[in-house]
């Protein structure tokens, strides 16, 4: 009897996987379901619970024993401390090439690039915290490389992730520095290219090095490991591209 309860209990392990947790970048919020999805073909059983934030406080939040099992971040940075502090089972590992991109809602000329920034129209340019976020960290870097932060400097409101500067870009500035990959998501639809957004000049900042890493907690995860191998795989890719990534 004994034996037949043993087994009994392994195939129900088997059977009703269980879940695993998530630390994931702002910015990746847009692609994030359609990721999940596509991971859920192959493991059905798995639940993926996610947490966005920026990945600063992440990183802070994960050195004082968050119960995060993969840690998705905006740049390679963080995940980089993380691993040097031995918080992680791996290395960092690029995962996507995130950009940015100017958004706005007041139909600015955006040809002028990064420029528009120094129009007197322009009160409020929104950006996220560059102390937490690397995309606020790339757009501080984009203004100084255009030489254009010391005159705009006191119009920057600061947004506490990217996502958020996405709304701060429509409704409190007049312009915002956002992650492209936002203006794939369908609700972003009625924002057109060269209308309503436009690529930042890349040449203008250090590319966007997003990077992943499985942490100790989850050292004998096999889930967190079969997400984690599916965030590098050609299908995870995919997705990352048709949401304005680049991938290698």
């Amino acid at each position: 009897m004994k034996k037949i309860v043993l087994v009994f209990a392994f195939l129900c392990s088997s059977v009703f996987a269980g879940t695993i947790n998530i630390a994931v970048a702002a910015n990746v919020s847009y692609a994030i379901n359609d990721l999940i999805a596509e991971f859920n073909k192959t493991n059905p059983d798995t639940k993926v619970q996610v947490t966005l934030g920026s990945s600063g406080k992440f990183t802070a939040q994960i050195e004082n024993g968050a119960p995060f099992d993969i840690f998705m971040s905006a740049n390679m940075k963080f995940p980089e401390n993380l691993y040097n502090k031995k918080l992680t089972v791996t290395e960092p590992v690029l995962y996507a090439q995130g950009s940015l991109a100017m958004l706005s809602s007041k139909k600015l000329d955006l040809s002028k690039g990064i420029n528009i920034v120094t129009d007197k129209k322009v009160i409020k340019v929104a950006i996220a915290n560059p102390k937490t976020a690397p995309y606020g960290t790339a757009s501080v870097e984009a203004f100084k490389n255009a030489k254009v932060y010391d005159d705009i400097e006191s119009k920057l409101i600061y947004a506490e992730s990217i996502s958020q500067a996405v709304t701060y870009a429509l409704t409190a500035a007049e312009v915002g520095f956002i992650a492209k990959s936002s203006l794939y998501d369908e609700k972003m639809s009625q924002y057109k290219e060269n209308i309503d957004w436009v690529s930042v000049d890349p040449k203008l900042y250090t590319p966007i090095d997003q990077g992943i890493v499985i942490l100790n907690r989850a050292k004998q995860n096999k889930e967190a490991r079969a997400f984690y191998d599916f965030i590098l795989s050609p299908k995870a890719k995919k997705i990352f591209v048709d949401f304005g990534y680049l991938v290698k």
